[in-house]
């Protein structure tokens, strides 16, 4: 029976959060990367609070407060490759300006509507080359068994601050106008692109090629002719994006016990990134991939018994577990990746991650619009399970190919 083991990119010993946060590159990307996150989460609040106020339509207020991830796929389609420029530092600071403009664009007061969700276009757009920029610079600036600690130490600062920032900026809401919490998140932004300054320096990634549309073309057309990358993506974004789509219908399912659910899912998401990408040690976290990708999507299936709440709560915590399976995904995809152009693969891995955790929603919501939410909740999660399952012989073949695991 195949099996997608994936042996460690390197036999070094495991690095520790405290190693990594000694390092002064890391140091400074995580610092920038945690006050975007806080600035981001206020400013997404605070726009749709804004624009709920103003227009009172749930829809405009849900697509202002997410609307950039659904732009980050143009980022991908068109731009990324700059993210693998001879000056990435320079770009990401070009970014984080171009981003902070925007940010305290919307804390304009009289901003039209139009003129709002053309800004948060840009966001978006701006954000998916930043992130494709930093990842590079991340790859460089730690050593191949750090990787997955690193992110994960990311994956955890970012969904602890999305939480504060989400709570700081109720907290606020209470307190002062939307303008002014917007005026918090330009403050954070600014703060953001000082660090890099400051604590980021010039790493060129690969030898110099001309960023640009047809760059990132080909770029994207090698990356998907790849089977073993393709399987790779196939996996960190499909069964990622459709449990997104079940967690979009906690409030339809059950209104109130929708904000336990939800805090469940975060917490096991924090839980098993810590756990995974820290305390289990790097063979062991590639032997686990599999089992971690249908731990995502099982517990799910429970939900089409309606079971008691504290069961489903039990379930909704194991499966945010299993997003850590991202990591040693993402490992294997840096792994296959020529060193040139490792910015690029990753922001496109990101958004389309971004993209598809958008597109699971928008099933999911259709899907119970027709059958009902525990049944559509049931269905996309057995989806889900699918294509973990039949996809398994390709993420095996990928592993090896990436000189990793066998047949077992």
């Amino acid at each position: 029976m195949p099996s997608d083991t994936l042996a460690p990119p390197s036999s070094a010993a495991p690095t520790t959060y405290r190693t990594l946060l000694r390092t002064g590159q890391f140091a400074a990307l995580f610092t920038s990367f945690t006050l975007t996150v806080a600035a981001n989460a206020l400013a997404g609040l605070a726009l749709g609070t804004l624009v709920g106020r103003q227009t009172g339509s749930p829809f405009l207020t849900a697509v202002s407060m997410y609307g950039t991830t659904f732009a980050t796929v143009l980022g991908a389609l068109t731009l990324m490759s700059v993210a693998d420029g001879r000056r990435p530092r320079r770009t990401l600071l070009v970014l984080h300006g171009v981003s902070l403009a925007g940010t305290a664009a919307q804390a304009v007061p009289g901003l039209p509507l139009v003129g709002r969700f053309g800004v948060l276009v840009v966001l978006g757009f701006v954000q998916s080359l930043g992130t494709a920029t930093r990842m590079g610079l991340l790859a460089e600036a730690v050593p191949a068994a750090g990787y997955a600690p690193a992110r994960s130490l990311m994956n955890i600062a970012s969904g602890g601050l999305t939480v504060l920032g989400c709570a700081a900026g109720a907290a606020l809401l209470q307190q002062v106008d939307p303008q002014r919490v917007l005026a918090v998140a330009a403050g954070l932004s600014a703060l953001s692109l000082l660090v890099v300054a400051a604590g980021v320096r010039e790493r060129p990634i690969g030898p110099l090629r001309r960023p640009g549309l047809r760059s990132t073309w080909a770029t994207n057309a090698l990356l998907f002719a790849d089977p073993g990358r393709r399987a790779l993506l196939l996996n960190l974004w499909v069964p990622n994006g459709l449990v997104v789509g079940c967690e979009a219908l906690f409030v339809p399912f059950a209104p109130e016990r929708a904000g336990v659910l939800l805090a469940a899912a975060s917490a096991g998401m924090m839980a098993g990134d810590l756990v995974v990408g820290r305390l289990v040690p790097a063979a062991v976290r590639h032997r686990l991939a599999f089992r971690l990708r249908l731990l995502l999507a099982v517990p799910f299936l429970l939900f089409a018994l309606r079971p008691p709440t504290a069961v489903l709560v039990v379930a909704v915590f194991a499966a945010g577990a299993g997003f850590a399976a991202t990591l040693p995904l993402q490992e294997r995809l840096l792994a296959l990746t020529p060193g040139q152009v490792r910015g690029q693969v990753q922001g496109v891995e990101s958004a389309g991650r971004m993209t598809w955790q958008g597109i699971g929603a928008a099933l999911a919501g259709g899907t119970a619009q027709v059958l009902g939410t525990g049944t559509a909740i049931t269905l996309l999660a057995a989806v889900s399970v699918a294509v973990t399952v039949l996809s398994r012989p390709a993420v095996a073949r990928a592993g090896r190919a990436a000189g990793g695991g066998g047949v077992s």
